[in-house]
């Protein structure tokens, strides 16, 4: 079996609401993505969710090759692209690339990623994720109480922009989720986005913790700020959870050994194999790890083989537009299906006819770091993030 070429193409994901963080939010909850395919000689076609930036060249490290060697694939290319660097949507295109030779991998085996990996129980441990921001009191607990129907009894919130908002936000989904379970006390998590400097972060999760029980505080500081998110950890009950903008083991490594992190972070565009890798290194310091993304299909198939998995993320309920999957929700728990390869079937044309109507990228957005972040005295006058129209 040979890779013979790739095909690209962009979907969306249609919320139905705003949806963002502190950094900013989409006003029409529309998010697009995008979507990668390798075609093999032998008519098996892998599917990848993910960037495709200067995917010419390092689809150059693949072609033609057998896409079974899936993780000596995936060192050539990252050495495709060392002398640039492998940061950001490029390491991301990788992981789409590698994301579609597993899933081509696994249909030639005639199995289900999660099995072929060596996973025993198909049932994968999530926790609710909204990207909530910019909801009302009362929208707020409507999404919620949608997840609580699916057995969700966990729940991370976005904030960072006033805590006295956030507090009262994540007391509502405690109610909604307490609720639900009869009593039962949920997990609460509030991802900040890096919104913070590490003495703000200190002083407000600290304040937090007098009236909630915090599992994790996420992105607290910046990625890169090792020494800030040790301190962090240090000063805090709650855990620091970060990782899902490291783009490269590297990175992990040097924020795993100096105790910078207690729960480790992998996103679901970096891929299969960083993920492997990944969680490797983390078990080796008996940390727990816990994919993030819309979309984390390519990792939920691989939590189901590494010890250390804590939880996934789940954020929409439905999939990107023509896009189907094998999996779904029951019980608080993603719930794998049997279908070879990752489960995903992409219809091209329903695609194709969405794109047709995707509005161009706005120039601002969750994607953009405001120029205040981290240098606020007093929090935003209405305690939400930057609303963005389309």
């Amino acid at each position: 079996m040979r890779i013979t070429g790739y095909r690209t193409m962009v979907t969306e994901q249609h919320w139905g609401r705003p949806v963002g963080d502190a950094n900013g939010v989409y006003a029409d909850g529309v998010v697009p993505v995008p979507v990668v395919i390798v075609d093999t000689d032998e008519g098996i076609s892998g599917v990848g969710l993910g960037p495709h930036v200067e995917i010419d060249r390092i689809f150059a490290a693949i072609e033609g090759e057998d896409p079974r060697a899936v993780a000596s694939l995936y060192d050539r290319m990252l050495r495709h692209t060392f002398k640039a660097g492998h940061a950001g949507p490029v390491f991301g295109t990788i992981g789409a690339l590698d994301t579609a030779l597993w899933d081509i991998k696994a249909k030639a085996a005639g199995q289900p990623l999660w099995r072929l990996l060596g996973g025993r129980d198909r049932r994968i441990p999530a926790y609710a994720s909204g990207l909530d921001i910019a909801l009302t009191d009362d929208e707020l607990a409507a999404a919620y109480q949608v997840y609580a129907r699916h057995g969700l009894r966990a729940a991370k919130l976005k904030g960072g922009l006033d805590i006295d908002r956030d507090r009262d936000r994540l007391c509502l989904v405690r109610d909604v989720l307490t609720e639900a379970a009869y009593g039962r006390r949920p997990g609460l998590m509030l991802d900040v986005n890096e919104a913070w400097t590490r003495k703000q972060a200190v002083r407000h999760v600290s304040e937090l913790e007098r009236t909630l029980d915090l599992i994790w505080i996420e992105e607290p500081v910046r990625r890169w700020d090792t020494v800030g998110l040790a301190a962090v950890t240090r000063s805090v009950r709650a855990s620091v959870a970060t990782g899902e903008n490291l783009s490269g083991l590297e990175q992990c490594r040097s924020i795993i050994a100096a105790g910078a992190v207690d729960i480790v972070q992998t996103a679901a565009v970096w891929g299969v194999t960083h993920f492997l890798r990944v969680a490797t290194l983390a078990h080796a310091h008996d940390l727990p790890v816990s994919p993030v993304g819309n979309s984390p299909i390519g990792l939920l198939h691989a939590a189901t083989c590494v010890p250390n998995h804590l939880t996934s993320e789940l954020q929409d309920l439905t999939p990107p537009v023509g896009v189907s999957l094998d999996l779904h929700v029951e019980d608080g728990a993603f719930v794998l299906g049997d279908t070879p390869g990752l489960g995903i079937r992409v219809d091209d044309r329903t695609i194709r006819a969405a794109a047709q109507r995707i509005p161009a990228a706005p120039a601002d957005g969750p994607h953009v770091r405001p120029e205040r972040a981290g240098h606020r005295l007093v929090p935003d006058p209405d305690g939400t993030a930057r609303l963005i129209p389309r």
